[in-house]
């Protein structure tokens, strides 16, 4: 190689190596660290964040274990033990609590985040999944069973339920509006809700696409963002219609899908081994601009707008800790 740069003019020299740098930070995700999870066994679920205190949860489901972060640190601050299969946690910052749901038991369990004593303990019978702060209402909403929606005060006195005809997956609350939009795979639609009536009163059909579990919400354009399993299909719902206004191939067995809207781009985690990232060119037009490699089986992960990172949650792979890979997006 020393040769080589020899016989080359120092102009065309410099200018492969700018362009070799060029390369390397062009990709929309640059990984910027990881967060070690040694002792972590098993599946890993969602995430939930601290902005104030930088501080990552983690539900590790197949550890029973929920794992506490410190993202500026990069280091385990706690690790509270002893749960049913964590699927879903939020962390509420008007309260300093942490809601964790558990799939095993049914179970939503609230904590203090400052000391991660355990206050409550709200039962809902099965398969507690997805949880979701309502600020306007000051409502917890969980998603669990065979079919509901239910909402807790924060001190976890039960508020209200809203019956669904299967499993709720992700679902996301509007901001501007009174809906909740709800993915319903095993029943293959989207369940449109109003918090006010406390009533399903519409559905979406998603056609020859099934397994729709993660869903993101681009409010300032009226899309529901939408990711199938089989096949493996984005797909972008007009909210004021329920029409597909676009389709396209993403990466397989997401778990995830965040919308940056800043650089108007989704990210989706894939347990296929890769991150999805997609340009929304208008509202009615999508395209992959890139797929990021990441494992097989990192298919959930959280996307900060505050602190501007994705965390994509690695489970342990052979000799391999589990860990949380951080990214930055270009």
């Amino acid at each position: 190689m020393a040769n080589v740069q020899k016989l080359l003019p120092a102009g065309l020299l410099l200018f492969g190596i700018a362009f070799a740098v060029r390369a390397q930070h062009s990709e929309p995700l640059h990984q910027v660290g990881t967060i070690a999870l040694p002792g972590v066994e098993g599946r890993i679920d969602h995430l939930s964040i601290d902005i104030k205190n930088q501080r990552l949860f983690v539900c590790a489901l197949g550890n029973n274990t929920l794992e506490v972060l410190d993202v500026r640190n990069r280091t385990r601050l706690h690790t509270i033990s002893g749960l049913r299969e964590p699927q879903g946690v939020l962390y509420a910052p008007a309260t300093n609590r942490l809601y964790v749901a558990n799939g095993g038991d049914g179970s939503l369990r609230i904590f203090d985040a400052a000391t991660f004593g355990l206050l409550k303990t709200v039962a809902y019978g099965d398969d507690a999944d997805n949880v979701r702060y309502d600020p306007a209402a000051s409502l917890v909403w969980t998603g669990y069973g065979s079919g509901a929606l239910g909402a807790i005060d924060k001190d976890g006195v039960k508020a209200t339920e809203i019956r669904l005809d299967a499993h709720p997956e992700s679902f996301q609350l509007e901001k501007s509006g009174r809906r909740i939009f709800v993915n319903l795979p095993r029943s293959r639609k989207i369940a449109v809700l109003d918090r006010d009536s406390r009533a399903v009163i519409t559905a979406w059909n998603t056609g020859d696409a099934s397994e729709n579990f993660p869903m993101a919400l681009d409010e300032s354009h009226q899309r529901l963002i939408v990711v199938c399993r089989a096949p493996t299909r984005m797909m972008v719902l007009d909210t004021g219609t329920g029409k597909t206004v676009a389709s396209l191939p993403v990466v397989g067995d997401s778990d995830d899908v965040f919308y940056d809207q800043q650089r108007k781009r989704l990210y989706a985690t894939g347990g296929e081994g890769a991150i999805s990232v997609v340009e929304q060119q208008d509202p009615d037009h999508y395209r992959e601009i890139a797929r990021i490699q990441t494992v097989k089986g990192a298919r959930t992960g959280f996307y900060s707008p505050d602190l501007d990172r994705l965390f994509v949650a690695v489970r342990k792979q052979g000799s391999q800790p589990a860990e949380i890979r951080i990214y930055q997006p270009q």
